[in-house]
């Protein structure tokens, strides 16, 4: 937001007791941020643990031109939601890059890494994790290019797209573990550079989306489970 000069913006157009459904009647804009009012849109920088420019906004009887609609009017969560989709296959495989990362990361030290006259990687205690890893890994790359695929040709891909967030973070994870677990103490030294991976990969199962969410859509979308919210 600090460096941005336009922002889409998601709004309640029809009040909410003249709809049926909570996510009818909302409407996107594109708001001009370089002559937006400071009083009445306020930006607050949130430092957090990983490298990611996060703000807080604060809207005060902001007012948007009518003809910064995009799109139809009251429609504006259906766009969203389809950007949304692209956005989580785009994470799927951020964290898909990650997850491999840390496998050769890994498996270069496990190679290199010279204890009682053998490479740790000579152990099964070790190999196993780290190939436990790879293959979920490989899996969730499988999902992440099916959701791809669908967004491609124009078909839906939520349950697809959803599903390969879900995979990637958690493999990404547990690649993540068996990194800094076989680099031990020098995973936490910051020349390796698998501490600052190791918080930033950590991110994906909360946002965009918590797992816990995922597991709500699945639930509800896929299984036919009644709405837990």
């Amino acid at each position: 937001m600090q460096h941005s000069d336009l922002m889409i913006l998601l709004a309640r157009t029809t009040p909410l007791n003249q709809v049926k459904k909570k996510s009818e009647g909302m409407s996107i804009f594109l708001v001009d941020l370089r002559n937006a009012d400071s009083k009445r849109l306020i930006v607050r920088p949130l430092p957090n643990m990983v490298n990611h420019e996060t703000n807080e906004l604060f809207f005060d009887d902001f007012e948007i031109p009518e003809e910064n609609l995009i799109g139809e009017e009251g429609r504006g969560f259906r766009y969203i939601l389809d950007g949304l989709n692209a956005e989580r296959a785009l994470i799927a495989a951020e964290c898909i890059g990650d997850g491999y990362w840390f496998i050769d990361k890994v498996v270069k030290h496990a190679r290199e890494r010279i204890v009682f006259d053998r490479p740790i990687g000579q152990n099964q205690g070790v190999q196993f994790p780290i190939a436990e890893a790879y293959i979920e890994i490989e899996a969730a790359n499988l999902m992440g290019y099916k959701a791809c695929a669908l967004f491609d040709a124009q078909q839906s891909c939520a349950a697809e797209a959803n599903m390969a967030t879900y995979l990637a973070a958690k493999a990404s994870w547990q690649a993540a573990e068996a990194c800094l677990q076989f680099h031990g103490g020098y995973g936490f030294a910051c020349e390796y550079d698998v501490e600052r991976k190791f918080r930033e990969t950590r991110l994906y199962q909360v946002a965009p989306i918590s797992t816990n969410l995922i597991f709500s859509y699945v639930a509800e979308h896929l299984l036919g489970l009644p709405r837990s919210f």
